[in-house]
This record gives structure tokens, sequence and C-alpha cells, in this order.
């Protein structure tokens, strides 16, 4: 009979079966840690960070605007989105706020609502409503650059979400703007929004806030000038504040759109936050973000004023709007 095998003993910690990322944490990580953390690759080697030639495009663009940021960190990957939201948790939640919007636009429709609009608020709508679809698309392609750049998957995945929260008011501003064209075919619906947005004395503050942020090529800056700063400014003004005028104008669907699209803008606004706190625990940060809210506050309080002051009867929605967008500042740890 020959002896019997004989294997060494691993050098591995005792009972670790998987997840050996997250070991440390001497606790089975959740499903969302499971999903989201450690998932990059491109964090292996700061020199070539797409393991490539480490001088060719991108690793140069990554290492000049992630690596070198000034904005820095001694662990990214510690960041947690306080939803702990996973692609299967997201769709779940929004597939129910889809029903609740289907059922709004459903009944309204059912009641007539569109032609039962005064005159002048249609006009409004025209002019401040549906061209709000591209301050949407500037908002995906803002959050679409944090998904490539950002420096941690888990920040990564926050930014994802919020990146299909834009394409989804993308989508329902286009439906609504179809539907007030089939009951005001001469008010410009469909056809006049572009030339709106880019010539509108109304939205010129707001453009130039979102197409300066989309070449904001720092990841730090690109998420301070976007999630600090310019998404705060449209919600406030061209979401809340147009949303109270529509309930003054007996407009209530856009009103309770206004309010569904604000339940996006809070869980944005709760990532946010938790990530600058992550970045504020390094003291260098915050003279770094200072600078930051010092050039992109003069644009979005501007922004905020020109829209504003196209409200129908709405004298106080600009000072209001910057008011909400400061006391989220305040939140922050950033006034």
């Amino acid at each position: 009979m020959t002896d019997a095998v004989v294997f060494p003993k691993s050098n591995s910690r005792p009972g670790l079966k998987t997840w050996s990322t997250l070991a440390g944490t001497r606790k089975r990580p959740s499903e969302y840690e499971i999903l989201t953390y450690n998932l990059h690759a491109r964090t292996r080697d700061p020199q070539a960070p797409y393991e490539q030639d480490p001088d060719t495009m991108m690793n140069s663009w990554y290492k000049k605007h992630v690596v070198a940021s000034p904005l820095t960190h001694p662990d990214w990957d510690a960041f947690r989105d306080p939803d702990q939201l996973t692609y299967r948790a997201y769709t779940t939640m929004q597939d129910g706020q889809e029903q609740y919007v289907d059922g709004l636009l459903e009944d309204h429709s059912e009641n007539g609502h569109d032609a039962s609009l005064p005159s002048a608020w249609v006009d409004a709508l025209a002019r401040l409503y549906t061209p709000g679809r591209y301050t949407a698309a500037a908002g995906q392609m803002a959050s679409a650059y944090l998904v490539q750049v950002a420096p941690a998957s888990t920040i990564t995945n926050a930014a994802a979400f919020q990146e299909a929260d834009c394409f989804r008011w993308i989508s329902r501003i286009a439906y609504r703007t179809r539907e007030l064209a089939n009951s005001h075919a001469d008010r410009g619906f469909v056809t006049g929004e572009r030339a709106r947005f880019e010539t509108d004395p109304a939205w010129q503050g707001i453009r130039e806030l979102l197409e300066k942020a989309l070449v904001a090529y720092d990841w730090g800056e690109a998420f301070v000038a976007y999630n600090v700063v310019a998404a705060r400014a449209v919600e406030e003004a061209c979401v809340r504040q147009l949303g109270l005028a529509a309930r003054r104008h007996g407009d209530t669907l856009t009103a309770m759109l206004a309010d569904n699209q604000m339940k996006d803008a809070a869980r944005s606004r709760r990532w946010t936050a938790a990530l600058v706190g992550q970045c504020l625990a390094v003291e260098s940060n915050r003279a770094v973000i200072a600078g930051w809210l010092g050039k992109w506050l003069p644009l979005a309080d501007r922004a905020i004023d020109m829209f504003c002051a196209a409200l129908p009867e709405s004298p106080a929605a600009g000072e209001a709007a910057k008011a909400a967008c400061a006391g989220f500042r305040r939140e922050l740890g950033l006034a």
C-alpha cells in the first residue's frame, strides 16, 4: 500500500471562502457590496489604467484628469451609496415610479387636461417646459462622463443610475411634448424646442452652465460642477419652481410630474452628500472644492435668475431656488 498524499497547509485566512477583497470587514458582504465594490480594472496600475502603452491617449487622459486630480483620497473604494442600489433594486424601484407616472398620464388624458389649460400657460409650457429635455440630455452626458472616469466602482454605480434617471426624464418630457402638440398644434410643440433652448433668454444661463460643465474634464471638478452645482440649479428652477407655477395655473399634471422628478433628485443628492463627506475627510480637499465652487456658483445663480424671471406670476421664484441650492450646500458642509 502506498502512503497517503499529504497536501501542504494553506496560508489563507481560516474560514475564508470567497469575497477576499472584502474579507477585512469580518462580516458577510451585502448584495450591494458584492455587485459594486472594487470592480475597476483601471485602478490596478496608475501608469497604465487601461492596460495599454502608458502614453496612449486614453491612459494619458485618465492620468491627467483622474490620477492627478487635486481632489484626493487614500481609498476611494470606501465610498458607499447611501441607498445601496444595485441594478435589480433600481429597476424594481423605478418600475413602480413608472407605473405611477403612467397612471398620471392616462388619468389626465382621459379628463382632457391639456385642452383645458389656460392659453397663456400653454405658451409658458412651450417656452419653459418642453425644452427641458435638453437639460436632461446634458445631465445624462455629465453622469456618463463620471461613469467613465470615477476612481471607484461604487461611485461609477451611483453615477450610472443618475444617468438612467436623466434618460427617464428625456423620455417623459418628449412624451408630454407630443401630447401637448396633439392638443395645441399651433404652439410650436415638437418642432420648436431646440430653437427655444438655443435662443430664448430664459434658457441661456442654464445652457451656458450645462455646456461648460460638460467640458470640466477633471473628474473631481466634473462631479462638483454637475452634482453639487448645475444639477441642483436645474432642479430648483426648472423642476421645483416650474412645478409650483404649474399648480398656480391649474396644471396639476406638470406639477405632479415635477414632484416625481424631485424624488430622483433627492436620491442624487444623497449620494452626492456621501461623496462630498468622504472628500472633506481629507483637509486639503476643502480648499479645492471651494475654488471650484467659486468658479461655478456665479454661473448657476445667473442661470436661476434668468429662467425664473420668465416664470409667470413667480416673482420670488429665483430667490427661493437660489436659497434652496445654498441650503443643500450647507447640508454638505460647504457653506
